[in-house]
């Protein structure tokens, strides 16, 4: 399991759209990787308890790991288009080389490929669309390795 500060900079690194990426976008697209992973290998790529609140899949992991990583991430507060605050998150040090498996590599490029060219509101229908926010209810935590046992049962005609 990398580590988030690696995940964070994995992401950061490789995604093309730097301006895009703020503290919601972030910790989204690392759900949508641990989803994957957690499909594909049966494990989370972050060590992050995902919780299921009023904004989906959220938790303050991602700005936290920034904060207190001043040597790594930059951290800007900023409005956006409709007046309300937000975070981006960017790379201070861009010689920092992360420490991602191959397969956790993969996760997070397939992520990267699918979401890059979405916008916002394509990028929530994809995150809303995903078995663990369909099946749970809010305020719930989501664990995504038996969730993604549940899909694979599901999705293979094995539904109980």
């Amino acid at each position: 399991m990398a580590t988030l500060k690696d995940t964070m900079v994995y992401i950061i690194k490789k995604y093309p759209h730097k301006c895009e990426l703020s503290n919601a976008r972030l910790t989204k697209m690392i759900y949508l990787a641990d989803w994957k992973h957690a499909i594909t290998y049966s494990t989370q790529i972050s060590p992050i308890n995902w919780h299921f609140d009023n904004y989906g899949p959220f938790v303050w992991d991602i700005k936290d790991t920034a904060k207190t990583n001043p040597d790594l991430f930059y951290t800007e507060d900023i409005t956006n288009m409709y007046g309300s605050p937000k975070t981006i998150i960017s790379l201070k040090n861009c010689e920092y080389i992360p420490a991602i498996s191959e397969s956790e590599m993969k996760s997070l490029d397939h992520v990267i490929d699918a979401t890059q060219k979405l916008n916002w509101e394509q990028f929530i229908r994809l995150i809303y669309s995903t078995y663990p926010i369909i099946v749970s209810e809010k305020y719930v935590f989501l664990n995504l390795i038996e969730k993604a046992k549940e899909y694979s049962n599901y999705s293979s005609g094995c539904a109980q």
